[in-house]
C-alpha cells in the first residue's frame, strides 16, 4: 500500500510538472523554487548516459527490497521499505516509458529546485528518508 501509494503521487507530480513547468519556472518562496528538469542519470545527475546500466540495477534492488521486506516483522521498516519501492519503481517507469530513447533509455523527471542542492523530484526525496529511517532503525536495535 505504502509503495502503490508513493509511487502513484510521485508519477501525478511528475505529470503536473511536465504540464505546467514546461515553459516556466515557479518561485515559491527563498531558494526554493519549481523547475523541469530531465535527468538522463543517477542520483544527483551525475553518470549521465547511464540510464539503462542504472534501470538494471535499480530492478536487482528492488527485487532484493522487496524479498527483505516481506523478511522483517518491524512494521517501521516494512513501510520504509515499501516507501523505497515506490520511489524506485516511480524513477524506474520514467526511464522505461519517458523519451523515444529506446526502453529504459528515457530520463527521469525532477522538478523540486532548492538552487543549492541537485534538482530532485518526490521519489528521489521519499528514498533519501525512507532510506534513513531504515538506518536508524537498523541502529536502534
Amino acid at each position: 500500500v505504502v509503495g502503490t501509494t508513493v509511487l502513484v503521487v510521485d508519477q501525478l507530480t511528475k505529470w503536473w510538472a511536465s504540464e505546467v513547468l514546461a515553459d516556466q519556472t515557479i518561485d515559491i518562496f527563498w531558494t526554493l523554487r519549481l523547475r523541469l528538469v530531465f535527468n538522463t542519470g543517477a542520483a544527483f545527475s551525475r553518470g549521465e548516459g547511464l540510464g539503462p546500466i542504472l534501470a538494471v540495477l535499480v530492478l536487482v534492488v528492488i527485487v532484493l527490497l522487496v524479498r527483505q521486506g516481506a523478511a522483517t516483522v518491524d512494521p517501521v521498516a516494512r513501510v520504509a521499505v515499501g516507501a523505497i519501492v515506490g520511489g524506485a519503481i516511480g524513477n524506474l517507469s520514467d526511464r522505461a516509458f519517458r523519451d523515444d530513447a529506446g526502453f529504459l533509455g528515457g530520463a527521469v523527471v525532477d522538478f523540486v529546485d532548492l538552487q543549492w542542492w541537485p534538482v530532485f523530484n518526490l521519489a528521489d526525496a521519499t528514498i533519501v528518508v525512507a532510506g534513513g529511517l531504515v538506518v536508524w532503525r537498523g541502529w536502534r536495535r
